[in-house]
C-alpha cells in the first residue's frame, strides 16, 4: 500500500511525504516514492497523517452488556475516531478476574475487533473490592489491572495488588473514589448540584484516594496510573509525587477539558459521568497541567449506555458518555484551532506519550515500525450527528456541535479499518 501526498507532523511542522506500507510495517517514508511494484495507491490529498491513536480507557461492554455496546461496534467507532489500539476496562459479565473469564473476552476480541484491543484484568474478584483477582496468571494476557468504575476501599487489598503488579511489571490503573465522601452523589458538589437540587460528589473523594495510593505506590514501587484525573487538588498531589520520583502517571478525559459543571443547565442524565464535570477552577488547572506536561496522556473513558439509561434524570441515569469517535476532533477544535495547545502536543497525548509511559511498540510514525496510522482533514468541519455515530450507543452531550478534523482513513497493523468513502477513494 502506497500513501501519496501525506502531510506528516514533525516538531509541530507539516512535512510533505509519501509512505510505503508492506504487510504490517512502514517500509519507507520519503518525499516521493515511485510505485514500482503496482502497489495499492491512495492519494491522501495533503491531509494530516499521524500515528494511530491509543486509548487506554474504553468500555466495550462485551461480554455481558451488549445492549450498550459490542466489541465490534466499539472497535468500529474507535477506528472511525483514528484509534488503532484500545484497552478495554473489566466491568463486564463475567468480570475477567481469572483466566477462564478472561478467555471469554479474548475469544470475542479475536473474532470481532477491527483494531488492536487489549483487555484489563480486574484488581478484585467481581470488582467487589474484597478478594484479589488471580493477578499471577492473568498478567501475561492483560494490559494492566483496574476496578474502573469503583475505587478500591480496602487499603491492604490495594497494597497487595500493587506488590503483585510490580512483580509482573504491570500498571495499576485506578478509578480513585472514596465511597464515604462520594456519598452516593450524582453530580459534582458545587454550583450545579445546588442549583439543580441534586446530591453532590465531594471532590475530595478523588483526592483522598490518590493520596493513599501514592503512599502505597512509593512503598511498592509499582507503576500507578491515575484514571480520569479531574481536580486541582489531585493534580497538586501528583505533581509532588513526581518530584519525589514516585512512579505515577495520569490521564485526563476530553470532557473534563471541554466542559464544567456550570454547563449543566438542567437535570439531564446525558451529562452524568464519573468523575463528574468539575468547577471552572478545576478545568483551568487541568488545561494548565496538559500544557506543562504534568498530565501524561488523554484517554476517552468511552462509556456507552442505552437511551433508556441516559434519557432520564441524574438520579436514575447511568454514569458515562461515549467519546472514541470524535475525541480528537473536539479537542482539535477547542484547543488547537484556538492556539491553546499545539497540534504536536495534542497528537503526542494520544500517541507518543502513551507508548512511552506504558512501553508500547505503537504510537510512532517511523520506518520499520508497525503500520498504525490515522488521517484527518483539519480544514473540513462536520456536525456530530446521532445517525452517523458507529457506536451502538449515542450518549454524548456534544451532539450537533460543529467540529473540525474529519476522519478520513485509519490503518491498523497495516490494514484499512476505516475509510471515509465520501472523501477518499482507494
Amino acid at each position: 500500500m502506497l500513501l501519496k501526498n501525506c502531510s506528516i507532523l514533525k516538531n509541530n511542522k507539516l512535512i510533505k511525504s509519501d509512505i510505503l506500507i508492506k504487510n504490517n510495517r512502514i517500509i519507507k517514508i520519503a518525499k516521493k516514492i515511485e510505485n514500482k511494484n503496482n502497489e495499492e495507491e491512495i492519494d491522501i490529498k495533503s491531509n494530516l497523517v499521524i500515528p494511530g491513536l491509543i486509548d487506554v480507557h474504553v468500555h466495550f461492554r462485551e461480554p455481558g452488556f451488549i445492549h450498550k455496546e459490542t466489541i465490534k461496534t466499539g472497535s468500529m467507532s474507535a477506528a472511525k475516531g483514528g484509534f488503532t489500539t484500545v484497552m478495554t476496562m473489566p466491568n463486564l459479565n463475567p468480570v475477567p478476574h481469572n483466566l477462564e473469564n478472561l478467555n471469554v473476552q479474548l475469544d470475542l476480541i479475536k473474532r470481532h475487533s477491527v483494531i488492536r484491543c487489549i483487555p484489563y484484568g480486574s484488581i478484585s474478584v467481581d470488582e467487589n473490592g474484597e478478594q484479589l483477582s488471580d493477578v499471577e496468571n492473568l498478567s501475561k494476557y492483560v494490559f494492566g489491572f483496574s476496578d474502573d468504575g469503583k475505587g478500591i476501599q480496602n487499603n491492604n487489598l490495594m497494597y497487595q495488588a500493587m506488590l503483585l503488579a510490580k512483580k509482573h511489571n504491570k500498571p495499576i490503573c485506578a478509578h480513585c473514589e472514596d465511597n464515604s465522601l462520594a456519598n452516593k452523589g450524582v453530580i459534582n458538589e458545587g454550583v450545579a448540584s445546588e442549583k439543580l437540587n441534586l446530591k453532590g460528589i465531594n471532590p475530595l473523594a478523588e483526592t483522598i484516594q490518590i493520596a493513599r495510593d501514592l503512599v502505597l505506590a512509593k512503598a511498592t514501587k509499582c507503576h500507578y496510573h491515575v484514571c480520569h484525573v479531574s481536580t486541582k487538588e489531585s493534580l497538586e498531589l501528583i505533581k509532588e509525587a513526581k518530584k519525589k520520583k514516585i512512579n505515577v502517571t495520569c490521564e485526563v478525559t476530553p470532557h473534563h477539558l471541554l466542559s464544567i459543571d456550570q454547563d449543566i443547565l438542567n437535570d439531564n442524565g446525558k451529562w452524568k459521568m464519573n468523575p463528574p464535570l468539575r468547577s471552572i477552577q478545576d478545568q483551568k488547572a487541568l488545561i494548565k497541567a496538559v500544557k506543562n506536561k504534568l498530565i501524561d496522556i488523554i484517554a476517552t473513558d468511552h462509556a456507552p449506555h442505552s437511551k433508556q439509561e441516559k434519557n432520564c434524570s441524574f438520579n436514575d441515569a447511568a454514569f458515562g458518555i461515549i467519546g472514541s469517535e470524535f475525541a480528537f476532533s473536539l479537542l482539535y477544535t477547542k484547543f488547537v484551532k484556538t492556539k491553546v495547545f499545539s497540534l504536536q502536543l495534542l497528537v503526542d497525548l494520544f500517541t507518543k506519550n502513551v507508548a512511552k509511559i506504558f512501553k508500547l511498540p505503537y504510537g510512532v510514525l517511523e520506518e520499520n515500525k508497525i503500520a498504525d496510522l490515522a488521517v484527518f482533514d483539519l480544514n473540513k468541519s462536520f456536525e456530530i450527528k446521532e445517525d452517523e455515530i458507529l457506536s451502538k450507543s449515542k450518549n454524548t452531550p456534544y451532539l450537533n456541535q460543529k467540529v473540525y478534523g474529519v476522519s478520513l482513513l485509519t490503518i491498523s497493523n497495516g490494514k484499512i479499518v476505516y475509510l471515509n468513502e465520501k472523501e477518499l477513494s482507494v
